[in-house]
Order: structure tokens, then C-alpha cells, then sequence
């Protein structure tokens, strides 16, 4: 026989720190006015239920249109550290897709998510920096977080923050700074690279020689990482245990040593040698970036006659399985054997 008794507990799949979601077209729109809301257990709940939903970008794009970004911003102000942590959670998230990021680029997200680089919640900079990451990967979006005039700030914070962030801070630097390099290399950018390159962190390591590639292309880095002193560190690098170590310096050194000066302060802590063990690396990358470095240093008449007995180690990696290695096997070749 069956009774009318109602049991005093949810279904097991209803989960109470969420809000409840709306069906169909309506879903959004309801999360959205709840992002508005004056109570803070809605505001809250309406937040956990948008981190799910943003894994779609279907979702995220509807998002986008009926205003959830002004409602986020505004949320970036608010005092509740559990709102502010979610609601940096929901934009990383989001810029995880391109609707996402296109999105950020028109509604000022940038800016809006600057405020918190102080914000007391570590894991609320976690998600500002991981948003800045995902942004950056986009050249609009390097091109957007150097506008907005955020790199000086941002290499002022990167020796100050925690471990992990700071490798999420040196991911956006890096394509920030191949876009323009000019305010980071007025901020002192070099010295900050150069204290991180000696970090116990591999990862740390690798990524500050990544960024010092980048700050390396324009004629004023490639001077100041040789005024710095930092080639004798990327040197030494070279035989580091890390394979991305390895690759990462030697594409900084690749950049550095273009100038005269460059290559005489490579050539002085004899890079030559460990640039020559890379070439058996078994990482493609490890070794095109070994053979582009020793092509520039080949440009000067000392590194050029050190390098000759080497010619048929070239000729070898000219049926090296990576067409790029190859290609720059050949280079070398002719840089070597070249007779004024």
C-alpha cells in the first residue's frame, strides 16, 4: 500500500551549494539575475552553478550576450572573498575558449581583473593569472594585456608571488613581450628574468629563459641581457638535467648572441662545447635551437674556425627525421665553410 509521506531529503543529485538552474532558454537569464542579487547566498550559488555550465562554449557565448560579463565585473568588487574567488574561477574558465576571450576584449575585462593582483585570496590570484595565461595566447589578447598597461606591474609582482604563480605570470610575459617589449625592458624586466633563471624550479627556469627569448628580439633586450651578465646563466643552462631547460636557453642565447657583443660573451664562457652536446639530444627542439645558436656564434671569425672540425656532425642532422633541423643543418653548413 502506498503512503503520501514526503521525505525530509533532497535527491541524492541535487546539490544544495548550487543554485537551481532553469530549464531551456530561460537557464542563463535567471543565473544572470542572480549574479545581481543583494543576497549573498544567491549571488554565491548562482556562481557554483556557472562554473559548470561555462565548460560549454555554447553556454559561454550566451553568456556573453545577455550581459554576464557586467555582472562578473561587478562581482570582481565585491567583498566576499568566496564571490570574488568564483567569479575569477568562472572567467578563467570561460577564457578557455575563443568566444570567451573575444568576449573579455570587448567588455574590459582586463582592467576589471587588474584590481585583484592584491587581492588577500591566493587562490582568487590563481584564477586572475591563469585567465591572463589562457588570454595571452591569443595575439589579440597579448596585444589587449599590454595596452591596458599591465606588464610593468606584472614584473614587479613576479619575483613577489608564490611558485605556481609565478609560472602562470612568466607564461603571459612571454607572448606579452613579443608583442612589445618596450615597458617590460624599462621595468627592469632583464634582472627579474636573470634572478629567475637561477630558481631551484625547473619550470621556473625554463619559462624565464622563454620570456628572455622574447625580450631578446628587439635590439635594446638583446644589449641588456649582455649588460646584465645574464649569458654566462644561459651558458650554463645548457647542460641543464631539464630538457625544456635546455631548449629554452639555448633560443635565449640564440637571440642574445646576434649582436658582436652577444657573441664574444658566449664565446668567452665557451658555449661552443655545450652547444655541440645538444645536437645529440634526442628532443627535435632541443636540438634546432643548439644549431640556430651556433650559426650566430659561427658569424665571428673565432667561433667560425672552432666550429669547421664539426662539419660532418652538421652534415649528419642534415637527415635528422625534424624538417626544421634539417633546414637549419644546412645553414649552419654554409655559415661554417663560408671564406671571406
Amino acid at each position: 500500500m502506498a503512503y503520501t509521506r514526503i521525505s525530509m531529503y533532497l535527491p541524492p543529485d541535487i546539490d544544495p551549494s548550487q543554485a537551481a538552474i532553469a530549464y531551456g532558454c530561460r537557464a542563463m537569464p535567471k543565473l544572470n539575475e542572480e549574479l545581481q542579487s543583494e543576497d549573498l547566498l544567491t549571488r554565491q550559488k548562482a556562481l557554483m552553478a556557472l562554473c559548470d555550465l561555462v565548460h560549454d562554449p555554447e553556454h559561454v557565448y550566451e553568456a556573453i550576450s545577455i550581459g554576464c560579463l557586467e555582472s562578473l565585473k561587478a562581482l570582481l568588487k565585491d567583498r566576499d572573498n568566496l564571490v570574488r574567488t568564483k567569479t575569477t574561477e568562472v572567467l578563467h574558465i570561460m577564457a578557455t575558449h575563443n568566444v570567451g576571450r573575444d568576449g573579455f576584449l570587448s567588455h574590459g575585462i582586463i582592467p576589471a581583473l587588474s584590481l585583484l593582483l592584491n587581492d588577500p585570496q591566493l587562490l582568487c590570484r590563481e584564477n586572475l593569472h591563469l585567465t591572463f595565461k589562457h588570454l595571452a595566447q591569443l595575439p589579440s589578447g597579448a596585444r589587449g594585456i599590454v595596452q591596458s598597461g599591465l606588464i610593468p606591474l606584472l614584473v614587479w609582482k613576479l619575483p613577489r608571488e608564490e611558485e605556481g604563480i609565478q609560472e602562470l605570470m612568466l607564461d603571459t610575459l612571454a607572448p606579452c613581450l613579443q608583442e612589445d617589449a618596450t615597458e617590460a625592458l624599462s621595468s627592469r624586466v632583464v634582472p627579474f628574468l636573470r634572478e629567475k633563471l637561477l630558481s631551484p624550479s625547473a619550470g621556473i627556469r625554463s619559462k624565464a629563459a622563454r620570456a628572455l627569448t622574447a625580450v631578446s628580439i628587439p635590439l635594446e633586450g638583446k644589449n641588456q641581457v649582455w649588460q646584465f651578465d645574464v649569458i654566462p646563466i644561459l651558458v650554463h643552462l645548457l647542460t641543464d638535467q631539464s630538457e625544456e631547460v635546455q631548449a629554452s636557453a639555448a633560443g635565449a642565447l640564440m637571440y642574445a648572441a646576434v649582436t658582436t657583443k652577444g657573441k664574444y660573451a658566449a664565446l668567452d664562457v665557451e658555449a661552443i662545447r655545450p652547444l655541440l652536446d645538444l645536437l645529440h639530444s634526442p628532443v627535435s627542439r632541443v636540438r634546432l635551437h643548439a644549431l640556430k645558436a651556433l650559426t650566430v656564434l659561427a658569424e665571428a671569425p673565432e667561433g667560425r674556425k672552432l666550429l669547421q672540425m664539426h662539419v660532418p656532425t652538421f652534415r649528419f642532422l642534415e637527415e635528422d627525421a625534424s624538417e626544421a633541423v634539417r633546414r637549419a643543418a644546412r645553414v649552419t653548413i654554409q655559415v661554417v665553410e663560408w671564406k671571406p
